[in-house]
């Protein structure tokens, strides 16, 4: 898949019935209500090949997800997964074996990460069966999808 040269790729990853999980999904959401020619925005559950296909093409992708790191609930994690690696132990709220950290991993062993890959991930506090935010994650909703919004721009 060719992407257009002006587009950037927001993947919003989640699980809308996983509390604290959907928060990537609803940034997502919030990024596409702005109707922004710069933005290609998908959902996604999180399967690795699944990323790996989706951004085939961009130069400039974001990542946004629930993350289980260890610190505060509602915590900001802002990572330049182009040059940086990604611990799968961060994703340790994920259900898939071979999910974001792993498909980032491999495709940089591979040599086919985006020129541009950076992840927005928001520590989560609850992820069981359920559709309510916590209050921690759900504040973070509008000033992360702001936080983008803005660091779009200096994007190449």
């Amino acid at each position: 898949m060719n992407a257009p040269d002006n587009k950037t790729l927001i993947l919003g990853i989640g699980n809308l019935y996983r509390c604290d999980d959907a928060v990537g999904i609803l940034i997502a959401r919030n990024l596409n209500d702005r109707n922004s020619s710069r933005l290609n925005v998908q959902e996604q559950s999180g399967e690795g090949t699944s990323l790996m296909e989706a951004w085939e093409g961009f130069d400039s992708v974001i990542i946004v997800d629930a993350v289980s790191s260890g610190a505060s609930p509602g915590s900001l994690h802002c990572l330049d997964a182009s040059k940086d690696t990604i611990s799968s132990k961060f994703f340790s709220c994920s259900s898939h074996n071979f999910g974001v950290a792993e498909a980032i991993e491999l495709a940089r062993a591979i040599n086919q990460l985006p020129k541009s890959l950076r992840l927005y991930g928001i520590e989560g506090k609850n992820f069981e069966h359920g559709e309510a935010l916590t209050p921690e994650v759900e504040k973070l909703i509008e000033p992360v999808a702001n936080k983008i919004f803005q660091d779009i721009s200096s994007l190449p």
